[in-house]
């Protein structure tokens, strides 16, 4: 596999956004949205805990140092204001790099508990915890804002564009682990940061969710990718072949893109995602799955703060509303289909789509097909 030298990721880097996104308007826009849920509950303050939270009302600063652990602050959301806690450790850097403007900085020893501080900012009264509105939230972040629309489809373009890089140099040798470490590189390189990373080649394709191993790619493979910059996930999925496909393969294709675009059809303002559940159910029935193929894999839903905020299940009620993106995966033995999108006033715009991928028009949108090699 040709892997891209260096220098070459270094220049790409040169060239990716590495400023803080945060957009005075669109910061404004989210303080009032959670003063109108403080306003509801009757509450004067809220208590942000979570990655989705933060970054999303932050405007894309980061809040982590580990992928896998805890955020390392907290944000006390009142009505004078807004007031980050952090660790003495990191306050320094996430005042100079992290803050938008107008958030005031509070401290604890890198050996304290942050609650210490917000006990204290927060006054004789107990500030309303997160989880205790976790839909409003939800519905606060689901409609796009101007700015983060603009910084989310540069993110998947910038996604799409590693996914075709990096999977147009591979051979049937290559393995699994070449390809999702030539695809970190990518994502690192573009200022992001690689969530997911999924292959299986022809030896493992029963397998839904495959991390990477050393085994070679052999005749067909997919890969995922889950990159986040700035706050915002993007979400697709891949498949390169190395010769013509077998004519189940090439049919199995085809159906699972119908039952995508069933779901793409079901996906539009007012719906509600348990309706669109039903649809997805009946839409792998419809296109010769079978009735249970839903429950061998978690179909998608919103997208944007989180992979999924949240996973769509017959029993999730949220609303959709204008400019709220999506990442739907169906699949099924051996396919699967994967993008990120958003609903605009003309319509599905997919955000994962790179111009040099090959697609074919499914119902007026542009979908993946297999990459031929």
């Amino acid at each position: 596999m040709n892997v891209p030298a260096p220098a070459t990721a270094l220049a790409e880097a040169a060239q990716a956004p590495t400023a803080l996104p945060g957009n005075r308007s669109d910061r404004a826009a989210k303080r009032q949205r959670v003063l109108d849920i403080l306003d509801a509950k009757g509450q004067d303050a809220l208590l942000l805990t979570s990655h989705t939270a933060l970054t999303w009302y932050l405007d894309g600063s980061r809040m982590h140092i580990s992928l896998a652990g805890d955020p390392i602050a907290a944000l006390l959301v009142d009505r004078a204001g807004d007031h980050l806690v952090t660790f003495n450790n990191e306050a320094e850097r996430l005042a100079a790099e992290e803050l938008p403007p107008g958030v005031e900085l509070h401290t604890v020893p890198w050996h304290g508990q942050l609650t210490d501080a917000v006990d204290a900012l927060a006054g004789p009264g107990e500030p309303l915890a997160e989880k205790a509105v976790a839909a409003e939230l939800r519905a606060a972040r689901q409609p796009m804002l101007p700015a983060e629309s603009a910084r989310y489809a540069r993110l998947c373009a910038d996604a799409a564009r590693a996914m075709t890089d990096v999977l147009s140099r591979t051979t049937p040798d290559t393995t699994e682990f070449e390809v999702a470490s030539a695809l970190a590189a990518r994502i690192v390189a573009a200022g992001a940061e690689p969530l997911v990373l999924l292959c299986n080649g022809s030896s493992r394709s029963a397998f839904r969710h495959p991390l990477a191993t050393h085994a070679p790619l052999g005749r067909r493979a997919m890969a995922v990718v889950c990159a986040r910059r700035h706050g915002l996930v993007a979400n697709l999925t891949r498949w390169v072949r190395f010769d013509a496909g077998t004519p189940a393969e090439l049919d199995a294709e085809e159906r699972i893109a119908a039952v995508e675009a069933d779901i793409f059809a079901a996906t539009v303002p007012g719906a509600r995602l348990g309706g669109i559940f039903a649809e997805i159910q009946a839409a792998y029935a419809r296109h010769g799955f079978g009735a249970d193929q839903w429950t061998l894999h978690h179909q998608g839903g919103p997208a944007g703060y989180a992979g999924r905020d949240p996973r769509a299940t017959a029993a999730t009620d949220d609303v959709v509303v204008p400019n709220q993106t999506f990442t739907w995966n169906p699949s099924g033995p051996g396919v699967k289909i994967e993008d990120t999108v958003q609903l605009t006033e003309a319509g599905t715009s997919v955000l994962t789509l790179d111009p040099k991928w090959p697609v074919a028009d499914f119902n007026g949108l542009p979908r993946p097909l297999t990459l031929q090699l």
